[in-house]
């Protein structure tokens, strides 16, 4: 309670500071990076204190190491199992339930799936969504995208980013990964554009790897909003670690006696790509003189899909359960970092967010937090439903003032087909629309098990029917929409509660 109202007062008073200015924001986004694709151990042993397991040695990425230690890192952080669900989540502030792109959105049309809604969201990012973008461009600021964008169809609003908010546009259409990650092929592979990557055909024919490429574009552009004197909020998307798997050769030295597959080396050189594209906005803000003035946010997309192989102790995500697509927290945990790219608890800007160094929280947050969050912290309002709360204070290394929630719905076939997963607190409820009764349930405690090994559904019916109620009114009250019956086509299937 006590952190909480200093959290306020420190509002307060930045709010009547004479020339307090806003502060610039980095929302740094990789794609399909789960929690364990790093050097940076997120997990923690039963005294909380930072635990490091395989893949942690695989990885190198000492630039989310120093992210790290700047700032603040959560053990439990939440986005949907695949991208487009998660890209509009943060640009409204909603679950996938509420804003309906509950599916990863197909550049050519619908790909709802057999049981799917075929009236899901899939165009994405409409003209009725106040977006973060949108709104920070409103208030001031200069706001910039690039890298992938995947919130819309092609020839649909949500297609450009500079439709729904953003002032500049680097390489953000449709496509949800690149044909190419190589310059020399023109960011495309062979006669097949459709996965081309867009505006930087500058680069076309030259030694240079996409990730490079738009860190020097994004970069660029953050030294033109320093000029303008204008705050900036700078969106990094990028298309790594997404599938192909081309390995960057800058790193590929670093890998060849690593006992996983070929791709799974061509994956961790791609993990040291992105880290180094954070290392270098974190010296390009240093050396422009503003990373006081600067928050950063980092976070993957969803959960991982590293091609490593079934070598040694080393499985995708383990010793967390499941990876990208799934219900498991394989496919739904990501890494989370918030750090200023200079701490100095003097600076005026940094009282309204006193971030501890180093720390490993226990707070829980997601996707939808970031919305609120980040409008609040520059001064921005808004209005409209919206799933997410401000976490502002959990970032401040408190507990959070609210239960934890995470509403994660997927009405669609993928690896994880046609189901909900409800997290309450330390529980997970996963509702199977598809199954019988007997194996529709899976209810896990995650303080106790975060292996998901034990389904506690058959024996603790007392919980189970008290997230049961409890995901049934969040879905009501988000509007869900429901996979179709195989056997009554038409037929919606909706909960069936005890």
């Amino acid at each position: 309670m006590k952190k909480t109202l200093l959290f306020f007062a420190a509002l307060f008073t930045l709010a009547n500071l004479p020339g307090a200015t806003k502060p610039n924001i980095i929302l740094f986004l990789v794609d399909d990076m789960g929690v364990m694709d790093t050097s940076v151990p997120f997990l923690a042993d039963k005294e909380g204190k930072p635990e490091r397991h395989p893949l942690n040695n695989l990885f190198r990425t000492p630039g989310m190491e120093r992210l790290s230690g700047l700032g603040i890192r959560m053990r439990h952080f939440y986005a949907n199992s695949v991208c487009s669900p998660t890209r509009v989540s943060i640009m409204t502030g909603q679950s996938s339930a509420r804003h309906r792109t509950t599916q990863w959105i197909r550049p050519e049309g619908n790909n709802a799936g057999a049981q799917g809604p075929k009236d899901w969201q899939w165009k994405g990012i409409t003209p009725k969504h106040k977006t973060l973008a949108g709104l920070l461009k409103k208030a001031g600021y200069r706001t910039i995208h690039a890298g992938k964008a995947h919130f819309g169809p092609n020839a649909s609003y949500g297609e450009l980013p500079e439709n729904f908010g953003f002032d500049v546009n680097i390489g953000g259409r449709a496509i949800g990964q690149p044909g190419s990650y190589y310059g020399k092929s023109n960011f495309t592979r062979g006669k097949n554009k459709s996965r081309a990557v867009f505006g930087l055909e500058k680069y076309h024919g030259k030694d240079i790897y996409l990730t490079e490429a738009l860190t020097i574009e994004i970069n660029a552009e953050i030294k033109r909003s320093v000029e303008q004197k204008k705050p900036f909020f700078a969106y990094m998307s990028h298309y790594a670690v997404h599938a192909p798997f081309n390995p960057d050769p800058r790193f590929a030295a670093n890998y060849t006696d690593k006992n996983v597959s070929k791709n799974g080396k061509a994956f961790a050189t791609m993990i040291e790509g992105i880290d180094k594209s954070l290392n270098d906005m974190l010296d390009h803000v240093e050396k422009l003189g503003v990373a006081e003035d600067t928050l950063v946010f980092f976070l993957g997309d969803n959960g991982t899909d590293a091609p490593l192989g079934k070598t040694h102790a080393i499985a995708c995500a383990a010793p967390l359960r499941g990876k990208k697509g799934t219900h498991y927290e394989g496919g739904m945990r990501v890494p989370f970092i918030a750090a200023w790219a200079r701490p100095n608890k003097d600076n005026p800007l940094q009282k309204s967010l006193a971030i501890p160094a180093g720390m490993l929280s226990t707070a829980k947050g997601s996707i939808c937090d970031l919305f609120p969050t980040i409008l609040k912290l520059a001064g921005v309002s808004h209005d409209g439903k919206i799933d997410g709360s401000d976490f502002a204070v959990a970032l401040s290394g408190g507990k959070r003032t609210d239960e934890f929630t995470f509403l994660m719905h997927f009405p669609h076939g993928h690896r994880s087909s046609y189901y909900t997963a409800w997290h309450q607190g330390d529980w997970k409820l996963v509702y199977h629309y598809n199954r019988p009764p007997e194996t529709r349930h899976e209810l896990f405690n995650l303080a106790i098990d975060r292996t998901e090994s034990k389904n506690l559904a058959a024996t603790d019916k007392k919980e189970l029917h008290r997230m049961l109620k409890s995901m049934a009114a969040a879905l009501q009250d988000a509007d869900a929409q429901y996979p179709h019956s195989k056997k009554k086509p038409g037929t919606r299937l909706k909960p069936v509660l005890p």
